[in-house]
């Protein structure tokens, strides 16, 4: 099934995206208790939103080995693999939707880098779950971009502006369920150009992996959102840039770079 959040005329609500196109209004939450409505809306009727706020947005990373050496290549040095699972935070404050801006702030060098990647939606409270359970604890999935400024992200004490500027984690369009997690084409372009193109297979440790390791110290709440990491480490997007996450059986984020004004 897939899900998106929209917004018409001043009402936020969540739909379900049948196969013409056509949008079905749900009331109440996919994670929660929900009616499907019989009210139908056509795709250019509506605003769509990021498909989901998350209470906590984690990401995972490196989870990529290309990550790990393209990152190392840009400081010049050897890549350094990790050793374990082991999340960073995101925040929830700087979600955007598919065809919004990304906004490089005044104070950045003018450039910003995307990292594409699988983004998990949990449906069940996880805590102590075995790597057999974990996926049971998978409510769905969508598309992220944890979009980075380089210079802050490797000179800060933290991430705190190199990841996490306003604007700078576009989500969606959509959340899709009942997916294979091991089974996902990830493609990223820059203007039109593939600037990437992996698959969820070449993971350092797998979906199953990471909630069973996240969960044995804290608890994954219905809601969160798990950004699964990038390969690669792409090149710089500049005010005026066109960039396209596309996963397979998801869809497609698109964004547009632009300048502080």
């Amino acid at each position: 099934m897939k899900w998106c959040r929209f917004e018409l005329g001043g009402r936020v609500c969540y739909g379900i995206v049948e196969d013409d196109g056509r949008i079905v209004e749900v009331s109440g939450s996919p994670i929660g208790e929900h009616e499907i409505t019989n009210t139908h809306h056509s795709p250019e009727q509506v605003k769509l939103l990021a498909p989901i706020i998350p209470p906590m947005l984690y990401a995972a990373g490196p989870n990529y080995r290309g990550h790990a050496e393209g990152m190392a290549k840009r400081r010049g040095a050897e890549p350094a693999y990790p050793s374990f699972p082991e999340p960073n935070f995101r925040s929830v404050h700087a979600i955007i939707s598919t065809e919004e801006n990304i906004i490089v702030p005044k104070e950045s060098s003018g450039a910003v880098q995307p990292e594409g990647q699988l983004a998990v939606v949990m449906g069940r409270k996880a805590r102590k779950v075995s790597r057999e359970e974990a996926l049971d604890c998978v409510f769905g999935y969508t598309i992220g971009n944890d979009i980075s400024q380089r210079v802050w992200q490797g000179n800060d004490r933290t991430m705190f502006r190199g990841k996490n500027c306003d604007t700078f984690k576009p989500l969606g369009p959509f959340i899709v369920t009942g997916l294979d997690p091991t089974n996902f084409q990830i493609t990223v372009r820059h203007n039109g150009t593939v600037w990437e193109d992996f698959s969820s297979r070449d993971q350092i440790w797998d979906l199953a992996t990471w909630i069973q390791e996240m969960s044995k110290y804290t608890t994954l709440h219905p809601g969160d959102v798990l950004w699964m990491g990038t390969q690669g480490a792409d090149g710089d997007m500049v005010p005026g840039d066109t960039i396209e996450v596309e996963i397979s059986d998801i869809g497609v984020l698109r964004n547009y770079v632009v300048a502080e004004e």
